[in-house]
């Protein structure tokens, strides 16, 4: 007696669970290296995003602790001190005793640093108009306010 071979159905195979295009790191991730491309495009100096989070960051406040500044730019501690660390170097920063207490350094912009950071300034508000231009203005303030729910 022979064998019956029964056909092989085509089975569409199910739609897995976890689709990575549909996740919002990998957005996130994505939307990041288009801005990080943008920026090193654009910024017009020779400076690094976290680089420049300090520069910016030290305008608006003035001379603060490092770890301070490392808690308002979202950096830990091993990163914003390489950031100091190469922005000292490059004379756009410098660190003196804190007179309240003499145990802490505060990190302070140079005239140098001042006049990078001002000169940099309107390219990095292109770059963030740029990052945003395929929104109008009420889809930018509506993702902004988005992302500020979720740090």
């Amino acid at each position: 007696m022979g064998r019956s071979v029964s056909p092989k159905r085509s089975v569409k195979p199910l739609r897995p669970s976890y689709i990575l295009d549909e996740q919002i790191g990998f957005i996130l991730r994505q939307v990041w290296q288009r801005h990080a491309t943008i920026f090193a495009r654009e910024i017009g100096i020779n400076l690094t995003p976290t680089q420049w989070a300090a520069l910016a960051k030290l305008t608006e406040t003035g001379p603060c602790s490092q770890n301070l500044l490392g808690r308002l730019t979202a950096m830990d501690v091993a990163t914003i001190k390489g950031v100091i660390d190469r922005l000292t170097a490059r004379g756009l920063t410098e660190t003196s005793p804190d007179p309240e207490d003499g145990r802490r350094l505060l990190v302070s912009l140079t005239r140098a640093g001042q006049q990078l950071a001002e000169k940099a300034a309107p390219n990095a508000l292109a770059i963030s108009r740029e990052t945003l231009a395929p929104l109008d203005a009420k889809e930018r303030e509506t993702l902004i306010a988005l992302l500020d729910k979720l740090r």
